[in-house]
């Protein structure tokens, strides 16, 4: 069986090659080619990947993205498409564990910052896997979080991703609480529930590792 990871990692190379390298994205500054850059980086530069979490790497990181930026775009995407043949991302147990929410992300970074987009249909698989990435995920993005987060899908039991008061639910499908707690708040198809205060917080908070 085909991971979940790979089918959204091979959806996102076509939807690259369908926009162009210009399309923009729902990361900040970004364009389609930096989004895929960042791929790029992730899958054959981990030793680069230090400035994506650390600042004083920063400046590192970022010339090296560029420079993979700088590839012709068919040549880029294809980068994409396939990771390296020793990648662990070749594992498929590898791969939904490290992949899934990356993927599942960064598509929809792609999709939902063009006009007319709509939530994808995803099948039990893909909900399986996404849902566990959630349950991993979910406490330490929203560890800095001001207000309690409590998620709630709509099928599975809630997901506490941080234990504070006051609590903010938020419910809706899988996929959208995934994206909520990754930052794209405003993308989510969420309802939330709470203090309206502590609902503004949570709407606009800065989630992430």
């Amino acid at each position: 069986m085909t991971a979940p990871a790979t089918l959204d990692r091979r959806q996102f190379a076509d939807e690259l090659l369908a926009l162009g390298p210009d399309a923009p994205t729902l990361c900040e500054g970004w364009t389609a080619r930096d989004l895929a850059a960042h791929i790029v980086l992730r899958d054959r530069r981990p030793d680069a990947m230090a400035g994506v979490l650390i600042p004083a790497f920063s400046g590192h990181t970022e010339k090296v993205q560029d420079k993979i930026a700088a590839k012709d775009w068919d040549e880029l995407v294809a980068l994409v498409r396939e990771p390296p043949k020793l990648s662990p991302s070749r594992v498929e147990k590898l791969d939904r564990l490290s992949n899934t929410h990356e993927f599942f992300v960064h598509l929809e970074d792609l999709r939902r910052a063009q006009p007319g987009w709509e939530p994808r249909e995803l099948d039990d698989d893909h909900l399986t896997d996404i849902r566990a990435s959630l349950g991993r995920m979910a406490k330490p993005l929203a560890r800095k979080v001001p207000v309690g987060i409590t998620l709630e899908p709509e099928t599975g039991d809630p997901i506490v991703a941080k234990k504070a008061e006051p609590m903010v639910t938020v419910r809706g499908p899988v996929g959208e609480l995934m994206l909520f707690v990754f930052g794209r708040q405003d993308h989510a198809r969420v309802a939330l529930e709470g203090d309206p205060d502590a609902i503004e917080t949570a709407r606009t908070a800065s989630f992430g590792l």
